[in-house]
């Protein structure tokens, strides 16, 4: 980045797991976060939409500790620079919030100490951060993905081309990550955890075929998760009751959650979200779409998220 430069970073939030896909599973949303970059005497991250108003301002952010955290790996120091953050992703909903950020900071480390990083290379990064690859994975290649992630590597492959209407019914209440995990056992049984993971295969070859009514069964067959879940997200059982009835093909909790997803064909999705608002006044209906890019670096805001 050049001193008197301008940078710009858009990441697309994420859903994850898609019912039976746990920590494996993701897809890239039209949600963003979009941070503009510019040197400056200290590290300032200013809040410029009402999704961060309340992020911490100075190096205790997150995109910050990830940044600083992937230069030092490099032997590199970061330059001192101002932030302006702006996001339409809500905080512990289920769509990817902090992937989102670890991505920016990722991209803002290789951006500022020149590191020529792969997309790869990012994407284990990212995940080691995580502890899985499944959001990141979404935000950084776009489009759905599908990847395995261990001590040892990471995997993502990333599948162009899916094209779906998600109609997402975002509860007003958060729900963390932590707590979300808390209710799911520690240990399946070998006949249990065989039956769960081939219910996630199905899913994923589902997709991959485009077999929608397929790929909705599994969201709905999923184990190793959403049966634990639906005590703290009420709101699931409730979506996927009328979703279904209003033309989707499939509904999943959306990540952790408490975000639910409906997920339809192309064009189906303007009805579903017309009649889901009429049952879920106290929550906010929204009609996303699949983003088929990932994580974008400007220079000079010269173009347009």
């Amino acid at each position: 980045m050049k001193e008197d430069g301008m940078l710009k970073i858009v990441v697309p939030a994420s859903t994850a797991n898609l019912g039976p896909g746990f920590d494996s599973v993701g897809l890239a949303v039209s949600r963003y976060l979009v941070l503009e970059v510019r040197r400056g005497d200290e590290w300032r991250f200013i809040p410029r939409s009402p999704e961060v108003q309340t992020i911490p301002r100075g190096t205790e952010n997150l995109v910050f500790q990830v940044a600083e955290e992937v230069a030092k790996q490099y032997g590199c120091t970061l330059p001192n620079c101002v932030v302006d953050v702006y996001s339409d992703i809500p905080f512990t909903r289920g769509l990817g919030s902090s992937a989102a950020a670890v991505v920016a900071g990722i991209e803002l480390a290789n951006e500022l100490a020149c590191l020529s990083l792969t997309i790869d290379e990012k994407a284990r990064l990212a995940s080691c951060y995580e502890g899985h690859p499944d959001n990141v994975g979404a935000s950084l290649y776009g489009g759905l993905v599908i990847g395995s992630h261990s001590e040892q590597e990471t995997n993502i492959l990333s599948v162009p081309d899916i094209e779906l209407d998600l109609v997402a019914v975002i509860p007003n209440y958060e729900l963390e990550t932590k707590k979300a995990r808390n209710v799911l056992p520690h240990f399946f049984s070998k006949a249990a955890a065989v039956e769960a993971s081939a219910v996630s295969n199905v899913l994923v070859a589902s997709l991959l075929t485009k077999n929608w009514e397929l790929a909705g069964k599994m969201m709905e067959s999923d184990l190793f998760h959403q049966p634990y879940r639906k005590e703290l997200v009420p709101e699931l059982s409730m979506v996927q009751k009328l979703a279904k009835e209003y033309g989707a093909f499939g509904v999943a909790l959306s990540g952790a959650g408490p975000t639910v997803l409906s997920f339809a064909e192309p064009g189906k999705g303007i009805f579903i979200k017309e009649k889901l608002s009429e049952h879920f006044q106290d929550c906010t209906v929204e009609l996303l779409k699949v983003e088929q890019r990932g994580s974008q670096v400007y220079y000079n805001m010269a173009l347009e998220k």
